[in-house]
């Protein structure tokens, strides 16, 4: 059985580093991304199983990505989660919008995202009801 992966991208190594903390923790492999460009890439280079993605990086950002995965027929069914600074109600509308599957504000709470990240890879791979 492989170990799944999930990709955080944050230009933020604080960031990054308390989200990978808590998900190696409920035994997940992380991969790390610094900037939107980097995610669409290591994204395409190791098809992960979930993506977190920061909304605000440099290069290109948390929309930006979401975008290419959406349009890559191999990543296009991958479970990607926002996180965001903002905690405005239309920055949450504008997310479910663009096609996240969910939204976190920072600072997160990490049992909260260790139980979605959980969630999303326990559906992971059963036959699942098509969103429309």
């Amino acid at each position: 059985m492989h170990m799944k992966t999930v990709l955080v991208a944050d230009d933020r190594e604080t960031g990054r580093e308390l989200v990978r903390t808590a998900i190696e923790s409920s035994g997940y492999r992380v991969v790390e991304a610094t900037d939107g460009v980097e995610a669409v890439r290591l994204a395409r280079e190791c098809s992960p199983d979930l993506v977190i993605l920061d909304l605000q990086m440099p290069r290109l950002d948390g929309f930006g990505v979401l975008a290419e995965l959406r349009a890559d027929p191999k990543l296009c069914r991958t479970p990607v989660l926002a996180l965001t600074a903002s905690a405005m109600p239309a920055d949450r509308g504008k997310a479910e919008k663009a096609g996240f599957d969910a939204y976190f504000s920072k600072p997160v709470r990490l049992s909260a995202l260790r139980e979605e990240v959980a969630r999303f890879l326990r559906d992971n791979g059963a036959p699942s009801d098509a969103k429309g």
